[in-house]
C-alpha cells in the first residue's frame, strides 16, 4: 500500500493498494488494534492489509488474533467496544461465518456497544450461479445492526469503511456490518485514510434541563439510576460529581457500574427495593426504561403515589415511548450531567438527610445478612460462599465478566466494581456464550489488569473451546465456575410452575477443569468451601488460563424478583 498526502492539504492521506489494505488503514485510524477472527478464504486480504499495517509503520499495527467459533470473535469485538470506547472489529468469513456472528451483534444493539463485523461474501463473478456459501447477509444482519452495506467494488471500500466505524462509534453506539464481494476484496483501489477525532453527542436542549433540575430540587426522596451509556458517553466524572455534590443516593447497572464506586455512602444498589420503592423521583440516564428497570414504574405500593420519572439518554431514539415520563432530555450525557449541576447549584435543596440514612441503613442491613451468606460453610457449597472469598481479593482495577445465569445473579448482588469500565456481562439481551470472548477482549485491552471470568456450567458449554485461544495466545485469564449441574436459572421457575422440571439437568459435578488443562491451561474442582479460597489465590498466581470449578448447591438459587417478562 503507498500513502500520500491528500492533494487537497487536508489531514487526511490519500491511500493506495488492495481493498484489504486500504480497510484495515481506515480501521488503524479509527483506533483499531485487534482484528478478532476465524480464518476464511473470503476475508484473506484483510489479514494480508493487517500483515502489511505491521510492517510499515502506518499507526500502531493491526494484531490478529484467532478464535475457535466465530461466535467468540465477534463477542470479543463487542467486548472490546464497551471495554475501550472504540469499535471492536471482527471479521468473518462468508455465509456460517457471518451467520455464527449474529448473536453478538444482537448483544451489542441492545447494549449500544460500538463494534464493526466485516463478512466475505461470494464474488460478483460467480454471483447468482452457486459458489460457496453465497448469500446474501445483509437481510439477517439489518435488524440487529445500525447500519449494514455491501461494498460492490474495491473503490468503495475506505469511504464505507469509515462509514461503518463513524457510525459505529456515534450516539447512540452500536453494531455495524460490512461486507465485500471476494474478488474485489483482492482487487485493488484507492481512497483516503480518515483524520478521526473525538465525537461529541447532541448539544441537549437547556430548557428540559432546567425542568429537571427543578424536579431534583423539590424531590424529598430521589434516586439516581446510572446505566451503561454513562461509561459509553465518557460521562462517568460528571456523574460522580453531581451524586457527590448534589447528595444523591445512586443505583448503578450494566457498565454503569463502578461510576459510583464500590463502598461510596451514596451508592444504594443493596438497598435498591427500598430505594426504587419508596422514591418520590427517579432519573434514569443512560440505560432503557426495561425488565431490569420494572418498565420505568416506581413507588406506587400500598396505595402510595407513583415515583415521577425522569429519562435522561444520549439520542432521542433511546429515549422511553413507554413509560410515563415527567421529563426527558437526550445529547451528550456529560453536557446534561454537568448542566443539571451547574442549574440545582443556584435552586434551594430541600432537606434529604432523614431519606439518605434510611437508605444507608438499609444497605448496612443487607450488608450484614449478605455476610452470613457470604461466608456459609454449607455442603453442598452455596454460590455466595465463592464471592465471600473471590471479592477480597479482587484489585480496584480487576475486569469481571458475567456469563452464566443463576451464578452470576449472585455477582450482580456481591460484587461493586471500584472503578468505572470494569463490568462486563450481556446486558439486556441476556445472551450465554460471551464470556470467553469477552474474556480474550479484556486481556488484550487491559495487560495489567486482574480478568476474572464467572461462568455457570451452563453456559461454558458455549464456548469453553476457546481457552484454546487464551492458551495458543498466552492470555491468561482466572475462570471461577459455578457449577450446580442444572440450567439453574430455568430449573427453579419449572418446578414453581409445574411442580416438575424437564430438559434442566447437566450431568453431575463434571470436571470442566480438565477440560482446560487439556487445552493447555490448568485447574482444579473444589468441593469444599474451606478450599475455595486457596485455589483462588493459585489461579491468580499461575499466569495461564485457570479455572476453579466448584461445586455448587443446586437448591441454593438466587433469590429473584423478576423473571424478565
Amino acid at each position: 500500500m503507498t500513502t500520500t498526502p491528500a492533494p487537497d492539504g487536508s489531514p487526511e492521506t490519500a491511500l493506495s493498494g488492495h481493498a484489504g489494505e486500504l480497510a484495515v488503514a481506515v480501521a488503524q485510524a479509527h483506533g483499531v488494534e485487534t482484528m478478532f477472527t476465524l480464518s476464511g478464504a473470503h476475508v484473506f486480504p484483510m489479514y494480508d492489509g493487517a500483515v502489511r499495517s505491521q510492517a510499515e509503520g502506518a499507526g500502531p499495527p493491526v494484531r490478529l488474533l484467532d478464535v475457535r467459533h466465530e461466535q467468540t470473535a465477534a463477542f470479543a469485538a463487542e467486548a472490546t467496544g464497551k471495554l475501550t470506547r472504540v469499535p471492536g472489529l471482527a471479521v468473518l468469513t462468508a455465509g456460517p461465518g457471518v451467520t455464527n456472528g449474529v448473536s453478538a451483534l444482537a448483544q451489542a444493539r441492545f447494549a449500544g456497544s460500538p463494534m464493526v463485523v466485516v463478512g466475505g461474501r461470494a464474488p460478483n463473478n460467480r454471483w447468482g450461479t452457486g459458489a460457496l456459501q453465497e448469500i446474501d447477509h445483509l437481510p439477517i444482519v439489518a435488524p440487529v445492526t445500525k447500519h449494514a452495506e455491501t461494498l460492490m467494488t474495491a473503490a468503495d471500500v475506505a469511504a464505507g469503511f469509515d462509514r461503518a466505524f463513524t457510525l459505529a462509534r456515534s450516539s447512540h453506539r452500536g453494531p455495524t456490518y460490512v461486507d465485500v464481494p471476494m474478488d474485489e476484496f483482492f482487487n485493488a483501489g484507492s481512497g483516503v485514510r480518515p483524520a478521526v477525532g473525538p465525537l461529541r453527542g447532541a448539544t441537549p436542549d437547556s430548557d428540559a434541563i432546567g425542568r429537571i433540575a427543578g424536579l431534583l430540587a423539590r424531590a424529598e426522596r430521589p434516586v439516581l439510576v446510572l446505566g451503561t451509556d454513562v461509561w459509553a458517553d465518557g460521562a462517568e466524572e460528571a456523574a460522580l460529581r453531581l451524586v457527590q455534590e448534589m447528595r444523591l443516593p445512586a443505583i448503578t447497572n450494566g457498565m454503569g457500574r463502578g461510576v459510583v464506586p464500590g463502598g461510596h455512602p451514596l451508592l444504594v444498589t443493596k438497598a435498591r427495593g427500598a430505594a426504587l420503592g419508596g422514591a418520590d423521583l427517579v432519573v434514569v440516564v443512560g440505560t432503557p426504561l426495561d425488565f431490569r428497570l420494572g418498565y420505568g414504574v416506581f413507588g406506587g405500593k400500598d396505595g402510595a403515589t407513583p415515583a415521577a420519572v425522569v429519562h435522561v439518554a444520549d439520542s432521542a431514539e433511546q429515549l422511553s415511548g413507554h413509560a410515563a415520563l415527567a421529563d426527558s432530555v437526550a445529547g451528550d450525557l456529560s453536557a446534561v450531567l454537568d448542566g443539571l449541576l451547574e442549574a440545582l447549584a443556584g435552586l434551594p435543596q430541600p432537606q434529604r438527610s432523614d431519606w439518605i440514612t434510611s437508605l444507608q441503613d438499609t444497605v448496612a442491613a443487607a450488608t450484614s445478612r449478605d455476610a452470613e451468606l457470604l461466608g456459609a460453610e454449607a455442603d453442598p457449597i452455596h454460590p455466595a460462599r465463592i464471592y465471600g472469598e473471590l471479592v477480597p481479593r479482587l484489585a480496584d482495577d480487576a475486569v469481571v465478566i458475567g456469563d452464566g445465569g443463576d451464578f452470576v445473579s449472585f455477582a450482580g448482588k456481591f460484587v461493586e466494581p471500584r472503578r468505572p469500565g470494569c463490568w462486563l456481562d450481556p446486558g439486556p439481551y441476556g445472551c450465554l456464550g460471551a464470556g470467553l470472548g469477552a474474556a480474550i477482549a479484556a486481556r488484550v485491552a487491559r495487560p495489567s489488569a486482574q480478568v476474572v471470568l464467572l461462568l455457570g456450567d451452563g453456559a461454558a458449554g458455549f464456548s469453553l473451546m476457546d481457552v484454546d485461544t487464551l492458551v495458543r495466545h498466552q492470555l491468561p485469564v482466572v475462570m471461577v465456575m459455578g457449577n450446580n449441574s442444572a440450567w439453574g436459572l430455568e430449573k427453579g421457575p419449572m418446578q414453581m410452575l409445574y411442580g416438575y422440571d424437564v430438559a434442566a439437568d447437566l450431568a453431575p459435578r463434571t470436571s470442566y477443569d480438565q477440560v482446560v488443562t487439556a487445552l493447555g491451561g490448568a485447574g482444579e474442582t473444589v468441593t469444599d468451601p474451606r478450599q475455595i479460597g486457596a485455589a483462588l489465590d493459585r489461579a491468580f498466581a499461575a499466569n495461564v488460563p485457570y479455572l476453579v470449578n466448584v461445586i455448587t448447591d443446586v437448591d441454593a438459587p438466587y433469590p429473584r424478583a423478576t423473571f424478565g417478562i
